[in-house]
């Protein structure tokens, strides 16, 4: 099978087709992470784009149903320079070409990414168009140019949940961890450990949580869901649209806005609710939801030429001094000129632009990074964060 990769400015790709046969359109961008493409696939804040992999190897490990961040793949396309038809790892469950066919997404190897991501990092990510059914570039790139710009795009409302549940699921280290090492940490002591790798079983993981957390979905993953249970949090997830006196009406500890793709602008509904949350309950928000916490404190977002994708950044937090090297996501940022630093602190810094990349109000309970605290893939750096809520939380108790 053939395939395609049209880029708005005319630039086309060709190359072989793997996934499913069909075409499928959006901004492309590029990660650096060198693993996890299971998490990337599968990761809300993908939707409206094409993603190439700068690893040149994809596909050799399969994919299993625990590495999901969400229930299906939210990249429209896949660009690779190898794609590998054969999984060999004993938690395998499905080859990565039979997961994306299923999906309905349609993949592209065997052309040079190194070249497309110098070409990106050139001239910005563009619309672009991967077809495994057509391979009339000028046709394709005429259909890339009538694509939607990402800026302007209210992605969240696609990607969010449609109703409210509950998480009670603790990542894979707590929920093997032996009883003693929980002590404190708000987790039945007589916990036992879970045998092997799949769905974790409610009676061998059981969480005694110690606060309630309410977590607005713009995209969020699941292993952030996991990092809030480690920590003690019993979690309510609510779409995007659940109004500030909705959520405290569920008399939460403290709320957690998640990661999320598009532009932040449109979103002006959850601006309005952090507004309104604000000083009334501790708040923490990551990506996307950093993101809205910069536009309700009344500064201003833009959009990053190229964005910051993969597992590699290093973040330089001003607090302390000290470089974590973080997993990010995302094409916008905020602009800390905009920002009254009389009422905000930055708190970190990208070594890599200078860009923000962490704030935290004077006053009120409210943080925030740019960053993904639950790395995921990535390193764990930054899982110190959510003791941060925690600690924030437990403070605005008393």
């Amino acid at each position: 099978m053939e395939a395609t990769l049209a880029l708005e400015d005319g630039r086309v790709f060709r190359g072989k087709g793997f996934g499913a046969r069909t075409e499928r359109g959006g901004e492309v961008v590029f990660n650096t992470s060198l693993t996890g493409y299971q998490e990337i696939f599968t990761d809300p804040s993908y939707a409206g784009q094409l993603v190439c992999l700068t690893y040149p190897h994809i596909g050799n490990v399969g994919t299993n149903a625990f590495d999901n961040e969400a229930g299906r793949p939210y990249i429209e396309a896949l660009i690779v320079r190898n794609f590998s038809e054969l999984a060999s790892n004993w938690r395998s469950q499905q080859t990565a070409e039979d997961f994306l066919a299923r999906h309905h997404t349609p993949v592209i190897s065997h052309i040079d990414t190194r070249a497309l991501v110098r070409h990106l990092r050139t001239h910005g990510a563009q619309r672009a168009v991967l077809s495994t059914l057509s391979a009339d570039g000028p046709a394709l790139v005429t259909r890339a140019r009538a694509l939607p710009p990402m800026v302007g795009l209210d992605l969240a409302r696609t990607v969010t949940c449609a109703h409210p549940y509950e998480w009670t699921e603790p990542s894979v280290e707590v929920a093997t961890a032996r009883p003693a090492l929980l002590a404190g940490r708000g987790f039945s002591p007589d916990a036992q450990p879970v045998k092997g790798e799949g769905a974790l079983a409610p009676e061998e993981a059981r969480v005694y949580p110690r606060f309630r957390v309410v977590a607005y979905d713009f995209g969020i993953k699941q292993n952030i869901l996991r990092r809030l249970v480690d920590v003690g949090c019993r979690v309510t997830v609510v779409p995007v649209l659940t109004s500030a006196e909705d959520v405290l009406a569920m008399k939460p500890d403290g709320v957690f806005l998640s990661n999320g793709p598009g532009d932040p602008e449109p979103c002006t509904y959850a601006v309005e609710a952090v507004r309104r949350l604000a000083g009334r309950v501790p708040v923490f928000g990551i990506c996307l939801g950093h993101q809205i916490i910069g536009l309700a404190l009344g500064g201003k977002t833009y959009k990053l030429k190229f964005g910051h994708h993969g597992a590699n950044h290093p973040v330089k937090n001003l607090l302390t001094g000290k470089v974590e090297i973080t997993a990010q996501n995302h094409g916008f940022a905020v602009d800390p000129d905009s920002l009254q630093l009389s009422e905000v602190e930055l708190t970190h810094m990208n070594l890599n632009d200078s860009t923000l990349e962490g704030l935290r109000h004077r006053s009120l309970p409210l943080f925030s990074v740019q960053y993904h605290p639950e790395a995921s893939p990535g390193p764990h750096d930054s899982h110190y964060l959510f003791g941060h809520f925690v600690e924030m939380m437990e403070e605005f108790k008393k």
